[in-house]
């Protein structure tokens, strides 16, 4: 394990490797303080579930346009670099409003408010991942290829490690301390993030269109014709010179000097505008490719059929089952260890199963942890000798495994399907459908809530909203067909 941290060390370097791993593990390490915000939308602000949930999928919705990210930072660089400018940018963006949150009494007791500042969090939050994953896709090329898998294994260990953390201690620190003081606690993680930024050193980048959007072909003809463009340019440019040289001398050269930066700020505004317009359309024109399209409206579909009534439950598992925050905290952790083997199993045992099959057991697992929810509901459990707390963590721990199962094939497909040349963007914009899906999910959750009279302290229709929950999740197996017929977890024909 040491050897193995030191060939990584000596390929990217310490300052390099100590921002990815930070940078994950703060992204996992938001369990910490996101079950603060539950609690404040709960008890200080006495939302109801529905609105709470509404809350919450506003503020996530910067996650479902992760291309935009990509997009900008690579056509437009600050100071010729593409990279570290943003990762400060949204560092910044991740850290004021968990201050202002902690500070500022009136930002964190109106829902307003509060939804803006987490909103502007996530988006802080959401660019910083974008960024690191192109620091990691850039780091990696040519002669550092083999240290991908490497690489991608130390960041979603971090993330792991971030999470069974953020989840342990975040359950303690609301039993121990007040809500605003986690706010300022977590602060400490986007600072270090801030200064780690400076450690690392980034080549400045040049001014052309980013070749990745095109295929090989494309960009030569596109190259050709830049090139020529800009040998007419420059012959333009040098004969306006040459007649702004002569009215120079006439009427002097401070005009000249002023049009020429002139001319030289609208070609670079016009050159960033040519690349975000190539990189647009040339994600557009990929992704309209059926063998794209079809697999990734499914998994969108999958999402938005299923009414999400997490923070429902949430609710129910506080109010009626009095579980406090130290064991939720607790819950949570067992539902990461559940994600993790959940992967172990679907890559020890389920890479040979067709995706289509794979994606409908996961279904008929997702629909048994809800019917679990709903033996929970009705306190069938209690009859049986079996206590809240077991059937809290038995669920928590089997949801997460089988949502990892799903999640897995969704990876897979989405790792094949990207063209050459377009597969950090494309994938950014592959799992921006998944979480658009999740945040459309969300607001039906509200929805269903609010229309079943769900709210704090009443939850007579609770069962009814897990059943209707139920039988929306088998709608998906119904566009089973858009998957791939034959792929599996080793083969995509």
């Amino acid at each position: 394990m040491i050897h193995w941290l030191k060939q990584l060390r000596s390929a990217f370097g310490f300052a390099f490797l100590w921002l990815v791993c930070l940078i994950y593990f703060t992204q996992g390490f938001r369990s910490f303080v996101w079950t603060a915000v539950s609690y404040q939308l709960k008890d200080k602000l006495q939302l109801s579930p529905s609105a709470s949930q509404f809350v919450f999928s506003v503020a996530f919705f910067p996650w479902s346009i992760k291309p935009l990210y990509g997009i900008i930072s690579d056509c437009i660089p600050i100071k010729g670099k593409k990279r570290t400018p943003y990762l400060v940018i949204s560092t910044v963006l991740s850290l004021v409003p968990w201050l202002l949150l902690g500070l500022d009494s009136t930002s964190r007791s109106s829902s307003l408010y509060l939804m803006i500042l987490l909103t502007v969090q996530n988006l802080g939050s959401a660019m910083a991942d974008v960024v690191v994953d192109a620091m990691i896709a850039e780091a990696v090329r040519l002669e550092k290829a083999s240290f991908a898998g490497d690489l991608q294994s130390v960041s979603w260990f971090s993330m792991a490690v971030g999470g069974i953390c953020g989840s342990l201690l975040g359950g303690y620190a609301l039993t121990n301390l007040k809500i605003e003081t986690i706010f300022l606690l977590f602060t400490v993680l986007p600072v270090l993030q801030l200064l780690s930024c400076a450690l690392v050193e980034e080549i400045p980048a040049n001014n052309e269109p980013i070749p990745e959007m095109l295929d090989s072909n494309e960009f030569e003809e596109k190259s050709k014709m830049s090139n020529d463009d800009n040998y007419r340019d420059t012959n333009k440019s040098n004969t306006r010179r040459r007649k702004g040289q002569k009215k120079g001398k006439k009427g002097g050269a401070s005009n000249g000097k002023s049009e020429t930066h002139k001319k030289q700020s609208k070609s670079l505004a016009s050159q960033w505008f040519q690349s975000l317009k190539t990189a647009t359309f040339g994600l557009v024109r990929a992704f309209k490719q059926p063998i794209i399209l079809r697999p990734m409206a499914w998994f969108f579909i999958a999402h938005i059929t299923v009414p999400n009534l997490s923070t429902v439950m949430f609710y129910y598992q506080t109010e009626v089952l009095q579980l406090d925050a130290s064991f939720l905290g607790t819950a949570r952790v067992v539902g990461w260890l559940g994600l993790m083997i959940g992967t172990f199993i679907y890559n020890r045992y389920l890479t040979n199963m067709t995706l289509r099959k794979s994606l409908l057991f996961a279904h008929i697992g997702i629909s048994i942890t809800i019917l679990l929810d709903m033996v929970l509901v009705s306190r069938a459990n209690v009859g049986y000798g079996v206590s809240d707390k077991t059937m809290v963590l038995f669920g928590s721990a089997l949801g997460d495994a089988i949502n990892q199962l799903k999640f897995m094939p969704f990876l897979i497909l989405s790792g094949r399907l990207c063209p050459p040349g377009i597969e950090g963007t494309l994938f950014a914009l592959f799992m921006s459908i998944n979480n658009l899906g999740n945040t459309v999910g969300s607001f039906m959750g509200a929805g269903l809530a609010s229309l079943l009279g769900i709210s704090s302290g009443s939850f007579d229709n609770m069962f009814m909203g897990l059943a209707i929950q139920v039988f929306c999740t088998y709608i998906p197996v119904m566009f089973l067909f858009l998957i791939p017929k034959e792929a599996t977890g080793v083969s995509a024909s």
